[in-house]
């Protein structure tokens, strides 16, 4: 009979399930359920208590719900029995992250706590936290923290500690009754087994801890916060396990909650780009995977770890066990061009569309691709929500040069697109002058499988060629691949990543291969993009900076404020 492996993938609206052939990585069924409360940023769930700006919090209930509704439905639709199933596994995004009690409940399922904000999940984009950044990385730099090099010079407020300080700041009865705060992703998985474990990814992402010497000493965080010495030891742990290991076997009350077979293997969790390496098929050093959004993640494997400047991380064991996980990343990518089509283009590109049968986005890429390379006279700058490698600066803002009173709307979302290859540029040549060699190409995601002319331009940039995931759900595929490993052989899973990679993981057969003449043209165009990257970006000029500070003593004044 053939065995199956499920995989779950939390995004920031909604999880889906979906159900894997363990044999052939063949996708049979996939269910989606969207969170009951979606992402609280202005009300908690009683409608009356009001959550300030920068806030962005969820409710643990979604995450059941989504196992509770989806497992369920892709077994009645795939007619797959549950004793078939062999292994579950989860990803999440990240940091996202909750504080709970003794017994394992969240307090914000507590009558005393259930008002309080911070007794509830701080998502991933909750950034009401950079105070605690800030000061965090200024203690950290003043100190000579080693660790610093590790993730590009600076720890982002969407991270562990700096929540948890804010948690600390803001709500001290919080962090007093909370026996543990913990990733989302290590909480789910701990309701299937009964057993909280924390996962090596997150730990070392986005939690500041390495695999050779644990977390920052004692003494950072005492410096940081005297109430923080042992946050470590009351709040965290110093135990950390692995991906690609087994987190335990489904109880009788998760296998209630979604029709699986207590003792079903269930995998340590996972965050949701990491987890996309090895359903891509990578296994090994010198392969770049790109996940493509709303902005881009770029994860790649090394054999030794290196300081490359401005990366999000190099984590051991963090992407596949034995291995070196680096991380880098593009905060603005499919936002870009969803800013731009939503203030940018004329009523009459969008009657256009709808005489056509196609959308806006369709409209302009295929305008766009009658262009030559150089032809639009444009180049830009894709920082519009900041820089997140290789400057790690948010308060960059984006530039386009070159514009006329000619200058069509299809060549300024043209100049978009090549700026976030540009960008993608940039990180892999700092990648490879800081000794991390880059010899291949992925990517994945709704842009990578449904947008020809913007993977071709990568291709053209990079003058490389790209390949393109199989799968149209890669993490939760990869999630599904490590539920696989964590079942292991003898009960019809793998007994390794790397050996469920090899059958379980795929890419297409297609792939992008650049035009060597677009590519000439583009190494010009590069050329002046990393003029103006390094003019604007590295302290040169910092009209950017300035801009922001003008606007912002602008906004106070036509309020009232007074301006400090």
């Amino acid at each position: 009979m053939a065995k199956y492996s499920i995989g779950v993938d939390y995004g920031t609206q909604s999880g889906r399930a979906v159900l894997v052939e363990v044999a052939t990585g063949k996708e049979i069924a996939t269910a989606v359920k969207p969170y009951t409360h979606g992402v609280m940023d202005e009300f908690l769930p009683d409608g009356t208590t009001r959550l300030e700006n920068d806030w962005a919090l969820q409710h643990p209930n979604d995450y059941l719900e989504v196992l509770q509704v989806t497992i369920p439905e892709v077994l009645k639709t795939s007619g797959v029995s549950a004793e078939d199933v062999v292994g579950l596994g989860i990803d999440f995004t990240a940091c996202t992250v909750l504080p709970i009690n003794k017994q394992g409940t969240p307090l914000c399922l507590t009558e005393e706590f259930e008002k309080n904000p911070h007794s509830y999940v701080k998502l991933w984009k909750h950034h009401a936290a950079q105070d605690e950044a800030n000061q965090l990385n200024k203690i950290a730099e003043e100190r000579g923290e080693a660790f610093l090099q590790r993730y590009g010079g600076k720890i982002s407020s969407e991270w562990m500690i700096p929540k948890v300080w804010q948690i600390l700041n803001e709500a001290p009865e919080i962090y007093e009754a909370a026996d543990q705060i913990v990733e989302a992703t290590d909480w789910v998985t701990s309701q299937l087994t009964g057993d909280l474990k924390r996962n090596s990814c997150t730990a070392g992402y986005k939690a500041i801890w390495n695999k050779q010497e644990g977390y920052p000493s004692k003494e950072f965080f005492k410096a940081l916060d005297p109430r923080l010495e042992n946050v470590v030891e009351d709040k965290l742990s110093n135990d950390i396990y692995s991906i690609g290991s087994k987190a335990g076997e489904l109880t009788e009350k998760a296998a209630k909650l979604t029709g699986l077979k207590p003792g079903t293997s269930i995998a340590i969790a996972n965050v949701d780009a990491h987890v996309a390496v090895p359903a891509v098929g990578i296994t090994e050093p010198g392969k770049l995977l790109m996940i493509m959004g709303t902005s881009t993640c770029h994860i790649l494997l090394g054999e030794e770890e290196k300081v490359v400047p401005g990366m999000c991380g190099v984590v051991e064991d963090g992407v596949i066990p034995g291995l070196m996980g680096y991380e880098a990343g593009q905060s603005c990518v499919g936002d870009h061009f969803e800013w731009f089509i939503e203030n940018c283009v004329p009523a009459s590109y969008y009657e256009e569309a709808e005489q056509k049968g196609v959308n806006i986005h369709q409209l302009l890429t295929d305008k766009a691709n009658s262009l030559r390379v150089g032809e639009s006279g444009l180049i830009a700058l894709d920082w519009w929500n900041g820089n997140r490698s290789t400057l790690v600066d948010a308060d960059l803002t984006g530039v386009l040069l070159g514009a006329t009173l000619l200058t069509k709307p299809e060549e300024i979302y043209r100049a978009l697109i090549e700026a976030t290859a540009y960008g993608t540029r940039m990180i892999v040549e700092t990648f490879r002058k800081a000794g991390v060699p880059i010899n291949e190409v992925y990517a994945c995601g709704g842009i990578a499988e449904k947008n020809a002319l913007m993977m071709q331009i990568y291709s053209d940039v990079l003058n490389m060629d790209i390949k393109i995931s199989a799968s149209s759900q890669t993490p939760a595929l990869g999630s599904a691949m490590f539920g696989a490993v964590a079942a292991g052989k003898e009960r019809g899973g793998y007994d390794s990543i790397t050996d469920a990679a090899e059958v379980m993981g795929r890419v297409k057969d297609e792939f992008y291969q650049p035009v060597s003449d677009n590519a000439e043209v583009y190494d010009k165009l590069y050329a002046e993009y990393a003029r103006l990257y390094d003019y604007f970006g590295r302290g040169e000029n910092d009209v950017m900076k300035r801009l922001k500070k003008i606007k912002r003593e602008s906004v106070q004044e036509k309020k009232g404020e007074t301006v400090c």
